[in-house]
């Protein structure tokens, strides 16, 4: 196995002095070059039995990576000097490799030149007779032996960089990584949160709805020769079942409304200001046609969320919501003049709602100073970044 790792280290400073011209083109164009160099250097580490992390997620296109690097200051900090560095080890690896093999070559063929009257000549030795052709096979060995060994070294040097340039010195990506994980572990606790409460909406609503209508038409069957009777009950029954298939028509609305999918998030927020027990002053400007479903849905839900908070703890009359749609981004803020003192708790229905606006690109922000009412702000791009 180890001789495997070493072979293919050799093969790949080979390659990579193979690569060098290329590799000098590239330092013209280093603000593209270097995320496709720095990647392409962790894909070679990791081939050779380095521990190296790939960041290119394997869904997104070389294009489409290399896009979010040139805006990272990760590559400055990390593809920049991987890059040069690439290089100059590259050239390295081609005075070696040319001079090291091509010399070890020559010596262990020494002999076979001597026999074809050409006396080879490796720096300054030059066979005289043919016992020192024979002399120079062992000499050849030991040659491509130290090539070798040397290749193998600068490998190992690759690696070094690779880690130095990249371990404590991409903070943002670092902070990236963390923030991932949270939103992952928050997202979670969010869904099962809202898994729960449509559990305990169709338990407490169109379940027991459903139920009663069972037991009136169980009471029909047993009230059959009482006309009047069997009337009421039917009409009683009636008027269950239409509860229930509104209280179904609200959970499906609080899953995913229609008028969203149907008419856009402008009229959706319309209908949803209208059914709001509050006096909702409303103005929305812009196009909301070229807004992805994602960010259509969280926006709304932020916005459903928002009133639902202001008509249950802010005891203010009024809210007002101005959402305002361009050709690549939205923004939304609901404002109320209530008591103000809302958070953004851990596993509350806002930070859900910020998990929700964070996995389309977005963020949510609150603020709710005591007394002086609340406002939550939050934006999208039209398109999720994946």
């Amino acid at each position: 196995m180890a001789q495997i790792r070493i072979a293919r280290r050799v093969l790949t400073e080979c390659i990579a002095a193979i690569a060098f011209p290329i590799l000098l083109i590239s330092l013209l164009v280093f603000p593209v070059a270097s995320p496709v160099v720095a990647e392409t250097d962790r894909s070679r580490g990791r081939w050779c039995g380095a521990e190296t992390m790939p960041l290119k997620p394997s869904d997104n296109s070389w294009a489409q990576w290399v896009s979010l690097r040139l805006r990272s200051r990760s590559l400055w900090r990390t593809d920049l000097p991987v890059l040069v560095t690439a290089a100059l080890l590259s050239a390295l690896s081609l005075l070696v490799a040319f001079f090291g093999f091509i010399g070890a070559a020559v010596l262990v063929f020494s002999p076979v030149f001597w026999l074809l009257g050409i006396a080879a000549q490796v720096g300054p030795f030059t066979p005289d007779s043919v016992g020192q052709t024979f002399l120079a096979v062992p000499a050849g060995v030991i040659l491509g032996s130290v090539t070798t060994a040397v290749l193998t070294g600068t490998s190992f040097l690759r690696d070094l960089f690779q880690r130095a340039f990249s371990r404590g010195r991409d903070p943002d990506l670092l902070a990236k990584l963390e923030e991932l994980r949270t939103s992952r572990a928050s997202l979670t606790a969010a869904f099962e949160f809202e898994r729960q409460r449509i559990e305990r909406d169709l338990h407490d609503g169109a379940q027991q709805e459903l139920v009663a209508v069972v037991m009136r038409l169980g009471m029909l069957e047993a009230a059959a020769t009482d006309r009047e009777r069997v009337v009421r009950l039917a009409r009683e029954a009636q008027a269950q079942a239409e509860r229930a298939l509104e209280r179904l028509r609200e959970t499906v609305r609080d899953i995913h409304p229609r008028e969203l999918s149907d008419l856009g998030l402008i009229a959706a927020v319309r209908e949803l200001a209208a059914r709001s027990p509050l006096r909702v002053e409303l103005t929305s400007t812009g196009d909301d046609s070229q807004l992805s479903s994602p960010t259509a849905t969280a926006v709304y839900f932020t916005v459903s969320e928002a009133l639902t908070n202001i008509a249950k703890h802010a005891g203010a009359g009024v809210a007002r919501v101005d959402l305002r749609c361009t050709t690549t981004d939205v923004h939304v803020r609901v404002r109320d003049d209530g008591v103000g003192g809302a958070r953004i708790d851990a596993g509350s229905g806002l930070a859900g709602l910020r998990e929700r606006m964070r996995s389309v690109g977005g963020n949510l922000d609150i603020l709710s100073p005591p007394g002086g009412g609340t406002q939550v702000s939050a934006s999208a791009p039209g398109q999720p970044p994946w």
